[in-house]
């Protein structure tokens, strides 16, 4: 692995964590969304990744010894199926005939805990890029 070959697979995981970042925040944005335009309620979302085997022609030709991945890519994003809260409050324009209101199914601690999962790997993968820069830089000074 090279030094760009370094840089392509962190650079990955900051795109990566981005997206898993907006989607944390549009789950926190919709926690008490009751009505969608789709009429239900707000449904949360998740980030399903994947790893990127690394397209350069040279990791072409190693991957044929040994299978060589590297990087991440967002292969999509799902709705979480688990079951709507229930909350009873018959005064709300969207509760049905006992009073029910159904609301998104987003726990708010456990986005919390994805976006500072988020945030950690986000700050790994930036200290990994400066590591290799750093590599880079004395490298270039012992061929000085």
């Amino acid at each position: 692995m090279d030094f760009f070959d370094a840089l392509r697979t962190s650079s990955s995981a900051l795109s990566a964590q981005r997206v898993r970042m907006n989607v944390i925040s549009s789950n926190l944005a919709n926690i008490n969304t009751t009505r969608t335009h789709q009429g239900e309620p707000y449904r949360r979302k998740d980030v399903v990744f994947a790893a990127q085997p690394n397209s350069s022609f040279q990791t072409m030709l190693r991957s044929q010894i040994a299978r060589n991945l590297s990087g991440v890519r967002v292969a999509g994003i799902v709705s979480d199926p688990s079951p709507l809260q229930l909350k009873y409050d018959p005064q709300h324009p969207d509760a049905n005939e006992e009073g029910y209101v159904s609301m998104p199914n987003i726990n708010l601690m456990e986005e919390m805990v994805n976006m500072i999962s988020a945030t950690r790997s986000y700050e790994a993968s930036v200290a990994a890029i400066n590591a290799t820069k750093g590599m880079a830089l004395k490298a270039l000074e012992i061929g000085r």
